[in-house]
């Protein structure tokens, strides 16, 4: 089994993921690169490993329960833990949609891969997660998923009224603060984390921060100390409200 410590990135082949698998495995990480397409995935590493990163690509489809089996299985065989979780895989449908006229295939679609997903790839890879002897968990949320936010018709978060993603990315805030309280009582460490408003595919790259700026508050999460703190939503300049 590798010594090693491990981080595995979901939908790393990419933007803010692979930002932040660049960054990690600079900081000497074994990094597990998380992609449903295996092309793009496999070309992700590829890249990375030649910058000297130790950089392997897993096959994984947060929609398909089999996919994540796999991968967890492959991790346990070779490497009997796991260190860090990173929850980057993200889909937003339905913009500009109003909700009331929001497509219910929009909003289940983009449940399946930000809310139900994450949280089958966390409990698939909890065992694996709680071996390390300082497990870290990250689940990237955004700004648009606070309610405080969303309830302010003054904040500039209030002009993105995005039913699916934002509902999905308040649910996986309260997902953090429940698997947080589970495992109070253990080294491991769960939070959420806002990159901001970030260049990527997922805003047709509208975004004024760039994947660097937005993998700082991932890192850092995902290297807490041990009495870093647990079941919080941040960003780079400290907590983001509920």
């Amino acid at each position: 089994m590798n010594a090693a410590k491990t981080v595995l990135i979901t939908g790393a082949n990419k933007g803010i993921g692979y930002e932040t698998a660049r960054q990690m495995g600079a900081l000497g990480y074994t990094v597990l690169m998380g992609s449903r397409s295996e092309a793009r995935g496999r070309e992700a590493a590829e890249s990375l490993r030649q910058e000297g990163i130790k950089a392997q690509f897993i096959l994984l489809d947060l929609t398909q329960q089999a996919s994540i089996e796999a991968a967890a299985a492959q991790i346990e065989q070779d490497f009997g833990r796991l260190d860090i979780l990173i929850n980057n895989a993200g889909i937003s449908l339905g913009g500009g949609v109003s909700p009331s006229q929001l497509n219910l295939s929009d909003l289940k679609e983009t449940y399946e891969t930000n809310l139900f997903g994450t949280i089958a790839v966390t409990q698939a890879l909890l065992p694996l997660l709680l071996a390390s002897s300082a497990g870290r968990i990250v689940n990237l949320s955004s700004g648009l998923g606070s309610l405080t936010y969303n309830s302010d018709p003054d904040h500039e978060h209030a002009a993105f009224n995005l039913l699916a993603y934002n509902s999905s990315k308040a649910a996986l805030n309260a997902a953090t603060i429940m698997f947080a309280k589970e495992f109070k009582h253990t080294p491991l460490k769960i939070n959420s984390a806002d990159p901001g408003f970030t260049a990527t595919d997922l805003n047709g790259f509208t975004g004024p921060r760039t994947v660097k700026q937005a993998a700082d508050v991932i890192i850092r999460l995902a290297t807490l100390p041990e009495d870093g703190p647990t079941g919080g939503f941040f960003a780079e300049n400290g907590e983001v409200p509920w």
